[in-house]
């Protein structure tokens, strides 16, 4: 004889909390990028020419990190 496993349903609310706390992980975590990034070009755009030249970068490199929603000018 063969048995019926029913499915259960998600508790009503589950899917839209579950949604809206990736919706907040993703704002996050895209923060969090965009502020590694943010503090890497800073620190870079303080070296010199010759300093940038000795980590192998040139300062067209450092700008090209410059790119962006929010562009520092």
């Amino acid at each position: 004889m063969a048995t019926m496993n029913p499915t259960n349903a998600a508790p009503f609310g589950a899917i839209s909390t579950y949604r809206a706390t990736r919706a907040v992980e993703a704002a996050v975590n895209s923060l969090v990028v965009w502020n590694a990034k943010r503090k890497t070009y800073k620190m870079l755009d303080r070296l010199t020419n010759r300093e940038l030249e000795d980590i192998g970068m040139t300062r067209a490199d450092v700008e090209a990190l410059n790119t962006g929603l929010f562009r520092q000018l």
